[in-house]
C-alpha cells in the first residue's frame, strides 16, 4: 500500500461543518519525497477541514520535531517546529492555484492530498542556517571538538596587508 494514501481525504459526501483528521508524520513521510532534506522527524498534525458550499478552508494545526544538521558543526539534533497554516480551496473548471494559501480544483475532483501541503509547511519551517539551540548557560551546544578545529582555522588565515592597510582608514572622520 503506498504510504501516501493516508494523506488522501475525500470531502465528497462529507457534510457541511468542520472535520478533524490527524497525522503523525514520521521518518516513512519524509522517504516517499526524493530529494527532502528531513529524514527523522516526530510531529504531529491537526488537520481541521471546514466544508462549506463552494469551499474548503483546511487549518493545519503543526507540533513536533525535525531532525536536522547543524551549520556549523554537521551535527544532527532534533528542531522543535509549531504553527498553523490555513490553506483554502475553491472550486473552479481547472487546477489553478490562487495565491501562496488558495488553490481553485476542478469541480469534478472528489478527493485531496493534503501531503505536499504538510511536506511544504514542514520543509518551511526549517531555517536556511540552522544551529544548535544556546544551552541554559547561554553557551553553544555545538560539537565541542569541531568548534575548536574551526576557531584554529580562523587564527591560521593570513591576512593580505593590502587589505590592513584599509584597516588604518578612519571614516568616521571627516578630515
Amino acid at each position: 500500500m503506498d504510504y501516501l494514501k493516508n494523506f488522501v481525504i475525500p470531502f465528497v459526501g462529507l457534510s457541511a461543518g468542520e472535520h478533524k483528521y490527524e497525522f503523525f508524520i514520521d521518518d516513512k513521510f519524509f522517504a516517499c519525497f526524493e530529494y527532502s532534506e528531513i529524514s527523522h522527524s516526530n510531529v504531529k498534525v491537526d488537520l481541521y477541514l471546514e466544508k462549506r458550499d463552494r469551499m474548503l478552508v483546511l487549518t493545519f494545526s503543526i507540533l513536533g520535531t525535525l531532525r536536522v544538521t547543524c551549520s556549523r558543526c554537521l551535527d544532527e539534533f532534533d528542531l522543535p517546529v509549531e504553527g498553523e497554516e490555513l490553506l483554502y480551496i475553491k472550486f473552479g473548471q481547472e487546477y489553478r492555484e490562487e495565491d501562496d494559501n488558495v488553490i481553485i480544483i476542478p469541480e469534478t475532483e472528489s478527493q485531496i492530498d493534503v501531503s505536499p501541503y504538510i511536506y511544504d509547511y514542514l520543509s518551511l519551517m526549517v531555517p536556511y542556517r540552522v544551529v544548535h539551540p544556546e544551552d541554559e548557560n547561554g553557551e553553544t551546544a555545538c560539537d565541542p571538538d569541531v568548534i575548536k578545529r574551526i576557531e584554529s582555522a580562523k587564527e591560521e588565515q593570513e591576512t593580505d596587508p593590502r587589505w590592513d592597510k584599509l584597516k588604518d582608514f578612519n571614516l568616521d572622520n571627516n578630515n
